[in-house]
């Protein structure tokens, strides 16, 4: 593997045009008005409950939260109820199995809800629609923000990502998540992953120490939004290795010893980064980690690994079939290129399969597909572009994007079925599914535009909401 050289050289017509910036942008803010303004789910709870408990009472102590969505029926059932509001931590305190990233990222749009609620007499109580759309809009913004600096990162790469980050966003779980489920960790947790693979990419020229401290802050914001997301720092951790130890040449501790600087700073930053973090869990918790019974949720093993990728019920790549083309393109052009970039992507992609796989609750059962792996948008979107980069036939150009077409209307159809009932909100079932997407929902279109367009709470009758 070859050293990485500073930004290469790039044809015009891999950059990304003006014109591409602004339709891009001119589409997401079109699409803001389909963000749904609503809390449903515990997990949901969990992330907003930091907001709003620090936000309004200085604590983070969540059973008022807790206690004012069991009260209004939005997770009213005895599981949440036993888990939530009967439980406690070894300090005293509600369980709370989210991070408190989220909470971070979310607090400019907070602030300005909490505006809005006192200038259109909105109650102002932290739990009012304006503080709920607040949240839900800052998740849409951090998931369209994570495909800029995807776009960015690819571009330093010599790529143009214009049209992977469309069919990324639309094709993936990534736009369910933006839309129908926002107040979700997972647009979040995009943007974090997605900042921390662009810094890593500019840095890794020269490792210098201002470029280790802006990587440690972003590895620790990354951190904070979701635990696992930590994994991706393997990656810059083993490019660096290589990179330092010169290939395992004659040299390499002299190569390494001029930058022991950069590792402490680096280490530094992420430690003071993480600081909120490490407080919160030591509040929490009473030791710096997540609650004991998440520990009790993983084999280290990854029994699931296989299952968590190719499972008909619950795989990524059938719920996800965008995500295999985007990966391959990762394979194909690590063999093919010398810089170890592609290697370092690649294991990043395997330790989320091997994290994926290793959770007794793999299947996720009961959410949009597999959304722990939301977090790869970025390398997902660096992944299509090179693929499609490296197509020279225009007839292998077009059957990419025949095939993207129909993987982003299979992500569409999925999102509608699941929305509209009209799935198995437990598992896939790829026949039914498949029958439902393209003769069914055809069917149903104009019936489910109008809906949409002007009756949009029919489609949550009975599910909750805030």
């Amino acid at each position: 593997m070859t050293d990485p050289s500073p930004l290469a050289p790039r044809a015009a017509h891999r950059d990304i045009s003006r014109r591409q910036w602004i339709f891009l942008v001119c589409l997401f803010l079109l699409s803001l008005p389909a963000v749904t303004t609503r809390i449903y789910s515990s997990d949901e709870i969990q992330y907003f409950a930091y907001l709003r408990s620090m936000w309004f009472d200085g604590d983070l102590s969540f059973e008022n939260e807790y206690q004012h969505f069991y009260d209004r029926g939005i997770a009213k059932s005895a599981g949440f109820h036993e888990t939530f509001l009967e439980r406690h931590t070894d300090t005293g305190r509600r369980i709370n199995f989210g991070t408190v990233g989220c909470a971070i990222l979310w607090a400019p749009f907070y602030a300005v809800g909490d505006v809005v609620a006192r200038v259109t007499g909105a109650e102002v109580d932290g739990f009012s629609t304006p503080y709920v759309a607040a949240v839900a809009y800052g998740s849409a913004v951090y998931g369209f923000l994570a495909l800029v600096l995807a776009i960015l990162a690819a571009r330093r790469l010599g790529y143009n990502a214009f049209t992977a980050a469309v069919a990324i966003w639309l094709g993936t779980p990534l736009l369910f998540y933006m839309y129908v489920a926002p107040p979700f960790s997972h647009a979040c947790s995009a943007f974090g992953v997605a900042l921390f693979i662009y810094v890593w990419i500019r840095v890794r020229a020269d490792w210098s120490v201002r470029g280790l401290v802006a990587l440690g802050a972003a590895g620790a914001l990354m951190a904070m939004v979701r635990e696992q997301d930590v994994f991706f720092a393997f990656g810059p951790a083993l490019d660096f290795g290589l990179w330092a130890l010169g290939a395992f040449g004659p040299r390499a501790s002299q190569s390494l010893k001029p930058k022991a600087k950069s590792l402490i700073a680096g280490a530094a930053a992420f430690a003071v980064v993480f600081t909120p973090q490490a407080a919160t869990y030591l509040v929490l918790n009473g030791h710096v980690g997540p609650h004991s019974s998440v520990g009790r949720k993983m084999n280290w093993m990854a029994p699931h690994a296989l299952q968590v990728l190719f499972s008909p019920e619950h795989g990524f790549f059938v719920w996800t079939p965008l995500a295999l083309i985007a990966i391959l393109g990762l394979v194909v052009f690590a063999f093919r290129q010398t810089d170890r970039v592609w290697l370092c992507l690649l294991l990043m992609v395997a330790l989320q399969i091997y994290v994926g796989g290793s959770v007794e609750s793999w299947t996720v059962a009961g959410a949009y597909g597999q959304r722990r792996f939301i977090a790869l948008t970025a390398v997902m979107v660096i992944g299509f572009a090179a693929l499609q980069h490296g197509l020279k036939s225009l007839a292998a150009q077009r059957a990419l994007m025949t095939v993207a077409a129909l993987a982003v209307y299979w992500n569409l159809a999925l999102i509608a079925e699941f929305s509209i009932g009209l799935m198995d909100r437990q598992r896939l079932e790829p026949r039914k599914n498949a029958y439902d997407a393209f003769v069914t929902l055809p069917r149903q279109a104009p019936t489910l535009i109008y809906r949409y367009l002007f009756d949009r709470s029919s489609f949550y009758k009975g599910t909750g909401g805030a």
